[in-house]
């Protein structure tokens, strides 16, 4: 059993009154005391010596050997992946706060809140929760299981499944074979069932060869209601524009199935932080923000068919529904919003594709990160995707590198994030400079980077690669009299060729080229590819839906509002 893992109080003259305001926490968390930087210092270097962790510094706003702001900076190099909170007292609350809040655009610290003034103070205690709950989820090993993997050893595959289950917000651990659950589980396996098993809730093993395995184990296959139904509306992918659809089309009493391939949240789901979303002041993780989503789409009614791949579509004719084809089945809708998202542009460097998964990984994924403690990695791209998998990855490795071929960030990535990277000593920028060859024994252990501009070459040492390089739409499944450009984003709205236009209008702004089939996020063309945009467009879709069902005209779908209404809400 690992160790309780620590909170460190740190106050010169209000030490009584924090440890009282944090009194609660005693329970599941050691909770330490000192009175200055310095003593700080020492405590948390014995808590790392033991083999313990630091899940939270909590500072007073002026300690009396230090600027709070020089301490944070110190205990950070003893301890990168602690959450860092100022609880002011309220005599400096006021005074302190606008030369300390600047702090917290930089990376600095977390949080900036009034130590509290007596029992009950709910609005602190629910911060200090959600500092806890991402430090929970992105270090600390999980107290309970809901899936359980046995294999000798850590491959590609093994990592895609925790990095699914991670997304997933399913808990789960790591099992030797030769342990009780791995006896338990060959009992129930094929003699020479490959590595890795997966143990899910339902508890029947099995050896799974895609991610898609796992998640139809864990959120079940086909039933006859999902394949015999017609949909009011069926989202096709999870991500930020699927999960806003879902959430406003089923609150409306659409019904609504959404169906994903992966893991709900898309590229979204993969960002450690996500600083910038409207009404999260201290942040929100991409795994919680979709899980978050998904729950509000299941309360109004909407079903998740996780783990189904669309492989093609058939349009519906006149009164005839669309049809979604799987593997798993045909799913019927009146209408259909594409939300697929991109997928990450290939590097296409032979060697290093050939270690994909072992040191080499496409995205931010969160469960690789853990990995790269004491490495020295480096980062490919210039989006805010790939700042938020530097700060994130700065927290496990020695070092991070960002690796661009402009003359920096400042014209690709949100100012927030480029003022966090500059800070960090963990974290150099190395601008002019593509990635030509690399390579390892079993897993990455160096890379060849090019200077752009003339042509120089250097060889050296990488624990980690991670590509984040833009974006590619993967909608071959679509079918054709769906527009596309040339690159193969769809086409909605003006973006629509005239020829394609009616009476001299082009079709609504999210409406494609197939009347009843719509699109949103970054899969449609001219999409601004961030987060808050996508759930916008998600949202914005819904009303396009109504007046497609309600079109009495040829060709429309003509549902009356009562008889959508009157469509069974699925959980």
């Amino acid at each position: 059993m690992a160790a309780t893992p620590s909170l460190v109080l740190v106050s010169g003259e209000h030490l009584d009154q924090l440890r009282a305001g944090l009194a609660r926490y005693e329970q599941d968390y050691e909770v330490l005391t000192a009175t200055s930087c310095a003593e700080a210092l020492d405590v948390a270097e014995r808590v790392r010596a033991s083999g313990g962790q630091v899940a939270l510094f909590v500072s007073d706003s002026r300690l009396p050997d230090s600027a709070v702001l020089t301490a944070f900076h110190a205990w950070r190099t003893v301890v990168p992946t602690a959450r860092r909170m100022i609880a002011a007292h309220v005599d400096w609350f006021l005074e302190d706060a606008p030369r300390l809040r600047a702090g917290m655009a930089t990376g600095k610290y977390d949080a900036y809140l009034l130590m509290p003034q007596g029992p009950r103070d709910e609005e602190f205690h629910h911060a200090v929760s959600e500092l806890l709950s991402d430090w929970g989820s992105t270090v600390a090993a999980p107290e309970v299981e809901s899936v359980r993997i046995v294999t000798p050893h850590v491959d590609g595959l093994t990592l895609q499944i925790r990095d699914f289950l991670d997304r997933m917000g399913l808990p789960h651990r790591v099992h030797a074979p030769d342990g009780d659950v791995a006896r338990a589980a060959r009992e129930a396996l094929p003699h020479d069932a490959p590595y890795p098993w997966v143990v899910p809730m339902s508890g029947v093993p099995l050896a799974p060869r895609s991610v898609r395995d796992v998640a139809l184990a864990v959120y079940g296959r086909a039933t006859a209601e999902d394949l015999e139904q017609v949909v009011d509306l069926a989202v096709v992918g999870a991500g930020p524009a699927g999960l806003a659809a879902a959430v406003y089309a089923a609150s409306e009493g659409l019904s609504t199935v959404v169906l994903e391939a992966e893991a709900v949240g898309g590229q979204a789901g993969t960002s450690s932080m996500i600083r910038n979303y409207l009404g999260f002041p201290r942040g929100v993780s991409g795994m919680r923000l979709a899980q978050r989503a998904r729950n509000q789409a299941l309360r109004f009614g909407t079903r998740f068919l996780t783990g189904w791949q669309v492989d093609r579509v058939r349009v519906g004719q006149g009164d005839e529904p669309h049809v979604l084809c799987t593997d798993q089945g045909e799913v019927r809708a009146r209408s259909v919003l594409v939300a697929t998202g991109v997928a990450y542009r290939k590097l296409r460097v032979e060697p290093l594709e050939a270690l994909v998964g072992a040191g080499v990984n496409y995205g931010a994924a969160m469960t690789a990160a853990r990995e790269m403690t004491d490495q020295d990695v480096f980062v490919v791209g210039g989006g805010n995707s790939a700042g938020q998998a530097a700060v994130h990855l700065a927290r496990f490795a020695r070092s991070v590198t960002v690796l661009v071929r402009r003359d920096g960030l400042a014209s690709t990535m949100s100012s927030y994030l480029v003022d966090e990277i500059g800070y960090n000593p963990r974290i150099a920028v190395r601008p002019h400079t593509r990635v030509v060859d690399g390579g390892g024994e079993a897993r990455l252990q160096q890379l060849v980077l090019e200077d752009v501009r003339d042509g120089t070459r250097e060889t050296v040492a990488a624990g980690g690669l991670f590509l984040l390089l833009g974006a590619e739409p993967h909608c071959e499944w679509l079918p054709p009299e769906v527009g596309r450009d040339e690159r193969g984003f769809v086409l909605t709205g003006r973006e629509v060729p005239r020829e394609g236009w009616v009476d001299g209008l082009p079709p609504p702004e999210l409406a494609t080229t197939v009347p009843g089939i719509f699109a949103a996020g970054d899969i449609r063309a001219g999409s601004m590819k961030r987060v808050a945009a996508a759930t916008g467009e998600g949202a914005s879709v819904v009303p396009l839906v109504h007046a497609w069902l309600a079109d009495p005209a040829p060709g429309g779908r003509g549902a009356s509002a009562s008889e959508r209404l009157g469509t069974p809400d699925r959980t």
